[in-house]
């Protein structure tokens, strides 16, 4: 027999989960000392164990408690089934905000008009995390020499005027010295 506190961490949860579940009915309610302690034996904790697999699978507190009911996984492939084609529908919603992102970031005239970052504050946060000038070259050169078009974007997002970014992409390209 096991306390509800060893109860709980063998079960990977927390005291308060177990009472939870156990308040709802979905664990049956343990049984107690001449103290008054609750105390679990192998049968809640393999019910734990189900209940942890069906939370797992994304199962609502409810479609558990149905499963549970039932014999040992009579009902199981309908509700298992249901909430696959739930997760279906719901990843094609997820790709579709993704791709009205994708079409967002297509239009740059939006994102020009969005942004707010500027030269001074990107040099601020990488100096607040520890980047010398000289590793801000570095990260520079680097860039350039990765992404060439991506970095040209990036200097006009920060707002840096033509001739200030033509000079950064020059010595990042090793062509003249800062």
């Amino acid at each position: 027999m096991l306390t509800i506190t060893a109860f709980a961490r063998q079960a990977g949860l927390s005291r308060t989960a177990v009472l939870y579940y156990e308040s709802i009915g979905l664990l049956p309610k343990a049984a107690r000392t001449a103290g008054n302690y609750r105390t679990y034996g192998e049968a809640h904790l393999e019910r734990l164990r189900q209940i942890r697999a069906y939370r797992n699978a994304g199962l609502k507190l409810d479609d558990i408690r149905a499963l549970l009911a039932q014999p040992a996984g009579a009902g199981a492939t309908g509700v298992l089934e249901r909430r696959l084609g739930e997760l279906s529908r719901e990843i094609e919603r997820l790709q579709d905000h993704q791709r009205a992102i994708v079409r967002l970031l297509g239009h740059r005239d939006f994102l020009r008009r969005r942004r707010d970052m500027t030269k001074d504050k990107w040099v601020a946060i990488m100096r607040a995390t520890g980047f010398t000038e000289e590793d801000m070259q570095r990260w520079h050169r680097e860039f350039e020499r990765e992404a060439p078009a991506d970095h040209q974007e990036f200097l006009e997002y920060l707002k840096i005027p033509a001739a200030e970014i033509s000079r950064i992409r020059a010595w990042s390209q090793g062509a003249t010295a800062k």
